[in-house]
């Protein structure tokens, strides 16, 4: 029981540090006047140094999952117990509540009223989102894409595709002794590529505990569009998951 605690711990912590340091990162980049193309490198290498700096920090004891859609391809391997999965999901949520949580405070205390409100706005807290949403105007209203104005289809394809390259260098890299010592940086490397092509398409998602924490803390912020759109980076993590670990059985027992 105490094994499994912490474990469970370790999970909240390592998705806590994920959201809080890259999200945050997304934030306040934003910010600085940096190009556009530099800021999506920025943020893509955020994600990818927190999965480097929480593999090594808590995998020895949970396995730095810190994503439903990674413990889910776990459990289709039988390397995750039913009991476990639910321990992990739900920890891995309440981390990335907490983690956004703190980053709508560090917003707040900035005395800056205008990064407040934008971090309560249609996508703030680095919340994911497809498509468009008009914003009213003195005169008239616009239309603003999010990233290229992805349908819904479009985005749930990308986000299956894009998790399914994650999962499936995740499960690859762990599953020798040979590569296992790399893994953390190899890991963070897959994500901060994956992130390289997903933020202009939905803010790259590939982990629904990354999407669903800001989407609720927006909804009970009064902005309830990234709340709508989240089934998508939902199901097309869980599904991209799904497929990589479907696959690498054939693989591996192919290699065999």
């Amino acid at each position: 029981m105490y094994e499994n605690l912490k474990k469970y711990l370790a999970e909240f912590i390592g998705t806590l540090v994920l959201v809080l340091f890259s999200c945050g990162t997304a934030v306040f980049v934003t910010t600085t006047g940096v190009e556009p193309a530099a800021r999506i490198l920025i943020i893509a290498l955020a994600f990818g140094f927190s999965i480097v700096a929480m593999a090594y920090a808590i995998g020895h004891i949970s396995g730095c999952h810190i994503n439903p859609a990674v413990s889910f391809a776990m459990f289709i391997l039988k390397k995750l117990s039913g009991k476990d999965l639910i321990g992990y999901v739900c920890a891995q949520i309440l981390g990335a509540l907490a983690g956004s949580a703190i980053l709508l405070a560090i917003g707040k205390m900035s005395g800056n009223a205008d990064i407040a409100d934008s971090m309560l706005g249609v996508y703030g807290l680095g919340a994911n989102g497809f498509g468009s949403y008009v914003v009213d105007g003195p005169l008239f209203d616009v239309t603003v894409f999010y990233g290229i104005g992805l349908s819904a289809i479009g985005a749930l394809i990308v986000e299956v595709i894009l998790t399914f390259v994650f999962v499936l260098a995740i499960i690859g890299v762990t599953s020798s002794e040979k590569t296992s010592s790399i893994a953390g940086i190899v890991i963070g490397l897959v994500l901060t590529f994956v992130h390289i092509l997903g933020i202009p398409l939905t803010g790259t998602s590939v982990n629904p505990a990354r999407s669903l924490a800001p989407a609720l803390i927006l909804a009970f912020g009064g902005e309830s569009l990234a709340l709508s759109q989240v089934w998508v980076f939902i199901v097309g993590p869980l599904l991209g998951a799904a497929l990589a670990a479907f696959a690498a059985k054939y693989l591996f027992a192919a290699k065999k």
